[in-house]
Formats: C-alpha cells, structure tokens, sequence
C-alpha cells in the first residue's frame, strides 16, 4: 500500500485541467443516466457509456463527430433489426450486416466514426440474447445511445473546455 506521503506527490501532479475534465465527464454520465432512468428505458447503461464518450472530445469535434455517431447508430439499430427478423442471428448474418454497414457508410459518404457506431449498434441488437423482438430492442438502443450523445453535446455547449 502507498504511503501517505507517496499519495501527496501523487495529488501534485494531477493538473486543474485533469480534474475539471473528470468532473465534467462524471456530472454528464450521471445527468443522462439519470434522465435514461427517468425516461424508464431498459439499458440506461449505454447512455451513460455514450456521454463518456462524447466527452472525450472538443465542443467543435463533439458536435461533427456526434452527427456521425447518430447517423450510424441509426443505421446499426435499423439494419440489425431488419436482419434479426429477416435473416436471423448466426454468424454469417452477422459478418454480412457489419460489411452492409460498412458498405452504407461508405456510400453516403459518412466518416469511420458513423461505421463504428453502426457496428457496435448492430452488434448490440444482433448478438446479445434478448426476450424483446429485435425491432424494439432497436429501437431502445437508438434511444438509449441518442439521448448519451445529446446529453454530451449539451455538457460540452453548457461547460465547455478551456
């Protein structure tokens, strides 16, 4: 176990910055876990994970970047809806769904940040075992993960970095 006097000096190289950057990231994952359970979603856990997310980045970068993750979550939750339904969950399916998210990223000429999001959503709705049918599964993920944007959208609008 560290000695007192070994945590002191540990304390004097935290930066003002560093905290205040961990307060924000902490107050935002609690405010939209907070609101995800308020708004009585199932998963609130993925609007906490989102926010944490959207925090690590700039106002300018959270705000591009964010418009990304939206539009993918959108398409991961809408394909890995469709493609539970229609073509059920094996592995194939699975490979074919992130390849068809890729593909449709692509075409609409999205950034890797929507695919990423697309794949993690698809993923989400595809592979973990639910008793819901995969388009309300879908459709909880998107909100779940909307709302984790949203919430560190506004932290970062409302207490900004310096």
């Amino acid at each position: 176990m560290a000695s007192p006097r070994t945590w002191k000096h540990a304390w004097r190289r935290v930066e003002q910055l560093d905290l205040v950057h961990t307060l924000r990231t902490a107050l935002a994952a609690v405010v939209s876990l907070l609101t995800a359970r308020v708004l009585r979603l199932p998963e609130t856990y993925w609007a906490a994970i989102t926010t944490m997310i959207v925090m690590q980045s700039t106002l300018g970068a959270a705000l591009t970047i964010s418009r990304q993750r939206l539009a993918g979550t959108a398409i991961g939750a809408l394909l890995g809806a469709l493609l539970a339904t229609f073509a059920g969950k094996t592995l194939p399916v699975y490979g074919a769904g992130i390849f068809f998210c890729g593909l449709t990223c692509a075409l609409l000429r999205m950034e890797r940040n929507a695919f990423r999001y697309a794949g993690i959503t698809l993923t989400i709705v595809l592979l973990i075992a639910h008793a819901q049918p995969a388009w309300i599964i879908a459709i909880h993920r998107f909100l779940e993960i909307s709302l984790g944007i949203a919430v560190g959208v506004v932290m970062t609008l409302v207490w900004p970095e310096t």
